[in-house]
């Protein structure tokens, strides 16, 4: 990923990213979370984390360009989110944050991962792909907008450690 102007980083999510965070999922999903969504996930639940890419621009100034959460279950990782700002898409950040929320997982304890992805999303299809996500069943009308099924993957955290490692 390359940046001309600036700099991009991650960082956990706080209550105060929420406007950005807000923009970002309504112009992302056709059933958007509330505020009071992700308010709950980071002030109530104790599975949650959540991260926001962030742009810092030479000037100085923040922008919410993206942002990740899932849910840590005793060594099991869920996905709960993930979105990029339009402007922002296909130059490697979705795949940036995805591999930096990896690793926070590791860190946390996870040893698996999954998500749920929408068969007719086929750019993340191929992004879940190429970083070992394997298809391992689907979720049938999982998606309360339009009925449509969801695939389930899962990929082992420590493959590319234990790769790097042997």
């Amino acid at each position: 990923m390359e940046v001309q102007d600036g700099q991009v980083y991650f960082r956990p999510m706080s209550l105060d990213d929420l406007e950005q965070v807000l923009t970002i999922e309504e112009a992302s999903f056709p059933a958007p979370w509330s505020r009071h969504a992700f308010q709950d996930e980071l002030t109530e639940s104790r599975l949650a984390h959540y991260w926001v890419a962030v742009h810092e621009a030479e000037t100085g100034k923040e922008e919410v360009i993206g942002y990740a959460g899932l849910w840590l279950i005793f060594d099991e990782v869920h996905v709960t989110t993930i979105a990029i700002t339009q402007s922002w898409r296909q130059q490697g950040l979705a795949e940036a944050m995805l591999r930096y929320v990896f690793l926070e997982a590791i860190l946390l304890g996870g040893e698996r991962i999954t998500l749920e992805v929408r068969p007719s999303n086929q750019k993340a299809l191929a992004l879940y792909s190429k970083l070992g996500f394997r298809s391992v069943g689907r979720r049938k009308g999982y998606y309360s907008d339009n009925g449509e099924d969801a695939i389930i993957m899962w990929r082992n955290l420590k493959e590319e450690q234990e790769a790097s490692q042997g």
